[in-house]
């Protein structure tokens, strides 16, 4: 089973997180999938926690190197697609590439950000239910 899995689930993981177990326990044996743009989202995500001090470089690399263990298939996302979804759902980017990333797979999206979550519903996608 494919599963796209966006940038604050693989947070939640690298960074072990509450929900951690969880998460490894819904995708375990699927085959992830995400849009080239996680892997940068994933080094913002990082520097902004580090400019913040919420997080020392050696947990920063530590987060990078348990990135680099996760198995997940890049894909590039069309442009054109992720504009069109953009503008019908009032989104950023950064989300709609998710978005277009589960449409065009036909397989489900997992996050545990509320306002993708929202949109995703909207576009019809599914989703894989995250309890904590």
């Amino acid at each position: 089973m494919l599963v796209v899995v966006d940038t604050s689930v693989i947070l939640a993981v690298v960074l072990n997180e509450p929900t951690k177990t969880e998460l490894v326990r819904l995708t375990a044996g699927a085959e992830l999938v995400a849009p080239l743009s996680l892997h940068w989202e994933i080094g913002n995500a990082l520097s902004a926690m580090l400019k913040r001090k919420r997080i020392t470089l050696s947990e920063a690399l530590q987060a990078l190197l348990e990135y680099h263990k996760i198995p997940i298939r890049f894909l590039d996302i069309p442009l054109d697609d992720t504009v069109r979804v953009v503008e019908q759902l009032q989104i950023y980017a950064y989300d709609a590439y998710f978005i277009v990333c589960a449409r065009q797979q036909s397989c489900p999206l997992i996050s545990l950000d509320g306002g993708l979550q929202t949109a995703a519903r909207a576009a019809q996608i599914n989703l894989v239910e995250v309890t904590p």
